[in-house]
């Protein structure tokens, strides 16, 4: 069964519609608040490092508690913006097979992100959740939280991570994505909010920001403590 998909209409197919992730975060309050606002048995997860800023913003609006899921896109050799798949904590693979096979990867380059990936995800752990136990999702309704889909590889890999945990109910909610990975992921999820949906065959998460930049550790590091309940 489908997801129900909801978006802002008249934001369909348009570039640079939020000032800043944290814009986009109250944007997807308004579409959420009205069904989630103030539930029971309700969960944010924001997905580092882009999601956090997206995820705090949902989360003051819904008042509900939030943490983080921490998933990574394998990146390509020589373009770290783009990924041939993700990985979760557990070293669960969700590989882009097309996009391999066209990218010619050796086997070599394919274990080295891999063991990049792995590294990376105990360092988050390590610094973003001190190592603490995930969270019980047993009749919890979860939202997956990010700053937007690009491939839509690194959100399966969140997808798969909180249904493994038995999350009752699991909802995606990104400010911008495409058509295309809306469609790869709407078969697993009961519902997906984005605010801006865009269609044809360029796409770029930093295309619906006005102010784009990556997070780092530190700025990541501030915002949980800045804004920790």
């Amino acid at each position: 069964m489908k997801a129900r998909l909801h978006e802002i209409r008249e934001l369909r197919n348009r570039q640079y519609v939020f000032k800043d992730r944290n814009h986009a975060g109250k944007v997807l309050g308004t579409m959420l608040s009205p069904e989630y606002g103030k539930a029971k048995d309700l969960l944010v997860l924001g997905i580092p490092s882009g999601g956090v800023p997206v995820a705090l913003e949902l989360r003051d609006s819904l008042d509900c508690p939030m943490d983080l899921l921490l998933v990574r896109k394998l990146q390509i050799p020589g373009n770290p913006e783009a990924g041939f798949g993700a990985m979760t904590m557990d070293g669960t693979l969700f590989l882009n097979e097309p996009l391999l096979a066209e990218l010619r990867l050796s086997r070599e380059q394919v274990e080295e992100q891999k063991r990049k990936v792995k590294g990376e995800l105990e360092r988050r752990n390590d610094l973003f959740r001190k190592g603490r136990p995930f969270p019980g999702l047993d009749n919890t309704s979860v939202i997956l939280v990010d700053d937007g889909l690009a491939s839509g590889y690194t959100m399966t890999a969140s997808i798969h991570e909180v249904k493994r945990k038995n999350a009752a109910r699991t909802i995606v909610a990104v400010p911008t994505a495409p058509m295309s990975s809306i469609h790869r992921i709407e078969d697993m999820v009961d519902e997906i909010f984005c605010a801006n949906i865009r269609e044809g065959p360029f796409f770029a998460v930093a295309s619906a920001y006005e102010d784009w930049y990556d997070l780092d550790h530190d700025q990541v590091m501030r915002l949980i403590q800045g804004q920790s309940r």
